[in-house]
């Protein structure tokens, strides 16, 4: 059975019906609140890539994707878990220019997810990327656009909540973003498990960028995995909700100001990954052939689960579930799709 957590006394504000209708609601308003806010234009993405290409995302290294022959070219394609490096690779390739961007309606398959109220094995994400200058490629940038898609979520909830009043019975999400660090974390609450800590300090806080994941920390481990091939482990991070309807830090979107051919070279080194050298990406981006980028991925379903405070993903999205899940919802009255 998966990790499933009940919460007492739980009904959603809204009918089915109206679910799906705000759903639809939230899809188009951010992604054109987004859009305005980074400067981003829509592309096509793909389902699946060459396995041979090192384009997609590896996530934290141990997730296995689902994969595939191709008879006429006598190839291997895998479903993306991601478009982190895909992205960067398209901007180059499509001829964007400094401060525009693309992005994507992004849409995979991790079949080992650990499957919860906020887990699902099918991921749907505004997957997006940005070139940036040399200069831009530091705290205070990072911190800018990350203020920029809480607001866009912020007016996106503003607006919701004007067309579905039900929706007031749940407490609004909070514009001002607290940052920090996952040294500065664990310095905090050094007794606690990395999950733990960010419920911690997020209830606290209420919308929290908690910063620099994937490198080891004091305590000899880092906070999260991260791969080692795009993000840059000292300019990322995730952007943090308070739920109260789960009682949980809540991760709407993981982000940040990829690697630049120096700290790929230095990452790779740490991650154990220097057989990576080789694929046609890495070996692009060590030779400096690809943008200087920042990016990231917003989960659609929850960020659609959020606004409307449901309490799993399920209701906002139709995927697979085991039995014992589907039973515990039905008796507590969590619509599952």
């Amino acid at each position: 059975m998966s990790r499933i957590v009940i919460p007492e006394g739980y009904r959603p504000a809204l009918n089915l019906y109206d679910t799906q209708k705000a759903i639809g609601l939230i899809k188009r308003l951010f992604e054109d609140l987004l859009c305005g806010a980074l400067n981003l234009r829509r592309v096509s993405a793909p389902l699946f890539v060459e396995a041979a290409s090192g384009l997609n995302d590896d996530l934290n290294g141990v997730e296995r994707p689902v994969d595939f022959s191709i008879r006429d070219t006598g190839t291997h394609a895998q479903v993306v878990h991601s478009l982190a490096k895909w992205k960067r690779q398209a901007l180059h390739d499509y001829g964007f220019g400094p401060d525009t961007g693309l992005y994507a309606d992004m849409n995979a398959i991790r079949r080992d997810e650990e499957l919860d109220n906020l887990h699902s094995i099918y991921v749907d994400q505004w997957d997006w990327e940005k070139i940036i200058t040399a200069d831009q490629r530091n705290t205070g940038y990072l911190k800018e656009v990350v203020s920029a898609i809480v607001g866009a979520i912020c007016e996106t909830e503003k607006t919701l909540r004007a067309l579905f009043p039900q929706l007031a019975c749940r407490p609004m999400l909070q514009r001002e973003v607290t940052f920090l660090t996952t040294q500065e974390l664990e310095d905090l609450y050094p007794a606690l498990t990395p999950k733990e800590r960010e419920n911690a300090f997020t209830k606290e806080h209420h919308t929290v960028f908690l910063m620099q994941i994937g490198g080891a920390l004091k305590s000899g481990k880092p906070h999260d995995g991260r791969a080692p091939d795009y993000d840059d482990w000292a300019l990322n991070g995730d952007i943090l909700f308070w739920s109260d309807t789960l009682g949980q830090a809540f991760e709407v979107s993981s982000m940040g100001i990829r690697v630049s051919p120096e700290s790929l070279d230095a990452q790779l080194r740490i991650a154990g990954c220097d057989d990576r050298r080789a694929l046609p990406f890495h070996k692009a981006l060590l030779a400096g052939e690809l943008p200087l980028t920042i990016g990231g991925g917003i989960g659609q379903s929850r960020l659609c689960m959020l606004l409307l405070g449901s309490a799993h993903i399920g209701e906002v999205q139709s995927s697979v579930w085991d039995a014992e899940t589907r039973s515990a919802c039905r008796a507590a009255g969590i619509p599952i799709l």
